[in-house]
């Protein structure tokens, strides 16, 4: 390991910051010294986290909607009025398209929902603050959180938030390049949570779905929709079923930071392969395996 970056007086942005992945971010960058900044799109969850980590640093918290792009220039505003600087960007709020099931029983409402958080309101997060961060001319690290699920490979089962997640993929390896071209002081990296099952707030996201978003009609029951389901079924399919510790996986990112790695998460040797195996059936003019297989 190399020498170790510097995280005391930093300060850090976390969108979805008061839940599952995001607060074990804030939780291991408070650990290390940062202040952070906590943006969530509800409002009690805000509260919450900010009543529990306070006790580990300074942190305060703000009311962000990703989705709309004013909330999030409202959250930068405030970060360069009240803080002075962002130096690093954690762009990780997101959700699932509300399910699981076969692709073609999606609605494009699905699709709009998904990707107007996962998509569209990480590329706003990251196009809001990064030109700020460019313009201080100060060294900076903006994370995006993507997922094996569609960002490394096809997962039938839940066809639209695996496609969200390609899209991060693909854009934060073209800002990253882009950056690496110019030469500037800020980094991108992007963050692929693994180790074992994640019991986090994207099991239960519709509770934040927009009304004009719902479905037009009923979804066809499917299983493993819940967290407890999709545990019961990888037991009984005698499949490891270990969950996470998610402020773990946040002190892992902060450790994978440390040496400079471009993709943060335990996952990378386990990916690896399976991008082996997807390069191997491309090549051959075959459907790529499943991140299952």
């Amino acid at each position: 390991m190399g020498d170790l970056m510097e995280f005391e007086g930093k300060t850090a942005v976390v969108t979805g910051g008061a839940g599952g992945i995001g607060r074990g971010l804030a939780h291991a960058l408070l650990t290390r010294g940062a202040h952070v900044v906590i943006a969530d799109v509800e409002e009690t969850a805000v509260a919450s986290a900010i009543g529990e980590l306070s006790q580990l640093g300074s942190v305060r918290g703000m009311v962000t909607d990703v989705a709309d792009e004013d909330s999030v220039v409202a959250l930068a505003d405030s970060v360069y009025e009240v803080e002075g600087a962002c130096d690093l960007l954690f762009a990780n709020a997101g959700v699932t398209s509300g399910g699981g099931g076969l692709p073609w029983e999606q609605e494009v409402n699905d699709w709009r929902w998904c990707f107007s958080v996962n998509v569209i309101g990480l590329a706003a997060t990251v196009l809001t603050f990064l030109p700020r961060m460019l313009a201080a001319g100060t060294p900076g690290e903006v994370i995006t959180t993507s997922s094996g699920d569609g960002g490394v490979a096809p997962v039938p089962y839940a066809s639209v938030y695996a496609a969200s997640k390609a899209a991060v993929s693909c854009f934060t390896e073209s800002v990253a390049h882009q950056l690496r071209t110019a030469q500037a002081p800020v980094n991108a990296h992007v963050f692929y949570p693994g180790g074992g099952l994640l019991d986090t707030g994207l099991w239960t996201a519709a509770r934040n779905r927009p009304a004009a978003l719902e479905r037009v009609r009923p979804r066809p029951p499917a299983p493993g929709t819940t967290f407890a389901e999709f545990k019961a079924q990888l037991e009984a399919a005698g499949l490891p079923a270990d969950v996470v510790d998610l402020n773990w996986l946040g002190m892992r990112v902060l450790e994978d930071l440390d040496e400079g790695r471009y993709i943060l998460g335990p996952d990378a040797d386990r990916f690896g392969g399976l991008l082996h195996a997807r390069a191997d059936a491309i090549a051959e003019g075959k459907l790529p395996p499943t991140l299952l297989h």
